[in-house]
């Protein structure tokens, strides 16, 4: 009876997966980890909900190919584990590149954090003459991709549509094929 209870229980996490319901499927698994914490499909869908949360496209990649290679080879949780800690060692990296010259553009007054700059648009009640009056004398200082995609979704908005794809164009490798970046292609082009 335990067996088709868990059985269950791992359709029902695999579909929230599938579904998108991250945070459901993560719990569901971790449900299912309570009674059964040896259970490898448990264990990859938890790490690959986690991931989901984050990095949707990721761990449905991550997630289909555990599909296919489970029956098929023993060390499947292995390989996927291996990926997993691949990708995180992959985004820390590219994280301390990005923070290292971040933080010396702050330290040495070269730049403007992109909440401090969205402060200054506040006050100045306009994102276009925020930025014309810093765009000659101040680096604006972006430390994450949402900030990244707010600041080329706004430069186009605004009529900067040469310099929006200037920077897609100067950084859009770091994000790889991030498609909320690559969509940026679509707005900047959109707005002229």
């Amino acid at each position: 009876m335990a067996k088709i209870n868990q059985d269950i229980l791992l359709q029902r996490a695999e579909n929230e997966f599938l579904q998108g319901n991250f945070k459901k499927a993560l719990r569901s698994y971790g449900l299912i980890l309570k009674d059964h914490p040896t259970l490898d499909e448990a264990k990859v869908g938890a790490c690959l909900s986690d991931l989901g949360s984050d990095s949707k496209d990721e761990a449905q990649a991550l997630f289909d190919y555990y599909q296919i290679i489970k029956d098929e080879k023993e060390n499947a949780v292995d390989i996927i584990d291996g990926l997993l800690d691949s990708l995180d060692t992959t985004k820390q990296n590219l994280q301390e590149l990005l923070l290292d010259p971040v933080e010396e553009q702050i330290e040495y007054g070269d730049g403007v954090r992109y909440s401090d700059f969205l402060k200054l648009v506040e006050s100045r009640k306009s994102f276009k003459k925020a930025f014309e009056d810093i765009m000659f004398s101040t680096k604006v200082v972006i430390t994450d991709k949402d900030e990244f995609i707010d600041f080329v979704s706004k430069l186009a908005q605004e009529g900067f549509d040469e310099m929006a794809l200037g920077y897609l164009d100067a950084t859009s490798h770091l994000f790889g094929n991030d498609q909320d970046v690559l969509a940026l292609y679509n707005v900047v082009r959109g707005s002229k």
